[in-house]
Parts: structure tokens; sequence; C-alpha cells
């Protein structure tokens, strides 16, 4: 019920605000041939009582994050950010490296993660310093050729180990898109979702905000230090 001007709108309850940060998991519009995309499918997914807002940006990097928080809306009340899989493509060059060992080839990743470990974190701390609810989300495999699929997907893995553990440390949900994105046709292209993806994506966050019924599925949880 609502009438202008009167007690009853006074009183309403805050309406549910979901707005997408990150990359082109979230904003691939430019890749679904005039399908829907991920905030699309969401605003459908939502109930009407939801509202969903796009601040990701298709080729955004971790440092791009800081400029997508300035944009997002007061109202917001639920923050779900997919940021790091254009950082981790930035150190594709760890596939192909010439080196004299295995040992010498897990310090050179291991000095790389480390430093995508700050900047993830420091990012998603100042997401967290917005005060809504805050959700982050692994980065996928792909749909890469089979020749590289599987080396991809082990250099992969250690990146997404920083964003679980971050997920875990800052108690925060997590969407784990490996478990989401399975099928080769949800992806456009190798690395970008599409629109068959984008609903899968947009399914599980309405899921993970409590918007949508998980028809008695409970999610996993992973507990830390607590």
């Amino acid at each position: 019920m609502k009438a202008s001007g009167s007690i009853l709108e006074a009183t309403a309850e805050p309406r549910n605000h979901v707005v997408l940060l990150g990359d082109s998991i979230f904003d691939n519009a430019a890749y679904t041939r005039g399908a829907p995309d991920v905030v699309t499918h969401l605003r459908t997914v939502l109930p009407h009582s939801w509202k969903a807002t796009l601040c990701a940006v298709d080729g955004a990097t971790i440092g791009g994050l800081q400029a997508q928080l300035a944009r997002v809306p007061v109202a917001a009340t639920h923050l779900v950010i997919a940021i790091g899989g254009n950082d981790a493509l930035q150190n594709s060059d760890l596939l192909s490296l010439r080196v004299a060992s295995s040992a010498e080839a897990l310090e050179i990743f291991g000095r790389r993660i480390a430093a995508f470990e700050r900047a993830y974190r420091a990012a998603i701390e100042q997401a967290m310093s917005l005060g809504r609810r805050t959700a982050i989300s692994t980065v996928y495999n792909g749909a890469l050729e089979p020749e590289r699929a599987t080396i991809a997907r082990v250099g992969l893995a250690l990146f997404n180990d920083v964003i679980l553990r971050t997920a875990v440390d800052l108690r925060l949900d997590a969407l784990e898109l490996r478990s989401i994105c399975t099928e080769p046709g949800d992806y456009a292209n190798p690395i970008e979702p599409s629109s068959q993806g984008g609903l899968k994506i947009a399914r599980a966050i309405g899921h993970l905000v409590g918007a949508v019924d998980r028809a008695g599925a409970a999610p996993a949880r992973v507990w830390g230090n607590c």
C-alpha cells in the first residue's frame, strides 16, 4: 500500500538495492548480441520491490574499483563485486615463462600473487567501508582452447585462492563462478559471459542477496578464524 504524503509512505520499508561492481563479468552487454545482459537478467530475477544498478565497467582492473565506488547510489543496500580477472590476464605471461626449475616458477608466481593480494584486499576493504552488505566473486575458468585451458585453470586457481581467502578473512559471502558458468554456452567468447551465462550469474546473485528462494538448497559455508 502506498499513498503519497501519507503516514504509510513515510513509514514504508526501505527498498533493497543491489549494485554490481567490477568488470565484464557483470558489464557484458557488448557480448550478448542484443540479448539480455547480467543486470537486465537480475532485474527480472529480483522481486519487484528490489532494484539493481550496474556500476561495473568492461575492462576494469582492481585499480579502477575506487572510481566505481564513488558512483554507488546512496540508496544502495547490497554491493556485489567481480574484479580481478583482468589483473590475472595481465599476468598471463606466467604461463609461458622460461625457468630453470619448478621452484623458480613458484617463486615468481608467489611474488605476483602477493602483489595481487595486497591490491585486492585493499580494494575490497575500501568497498566495505561504505557500510553496505558486500559480497565478492571468483573468476570463472572461461571457455579457452583445450591446449591452453588446463594450464590457465591452474594459474587462475592461485588468484581465486586470494579471492576466497579474502572472503573468509573478511567474513563476506562469495559467488563461486567456476561452479556457475560451467558450459560452453555460458560464454560469448573465451573470457566473456554470454546471455545464458549472465542469467546463471543473475540467479546466483538473487540467491546470494536473499531475494530469491533457494528452494531448500542451502549454500556452502567455509569457516575461518572466529
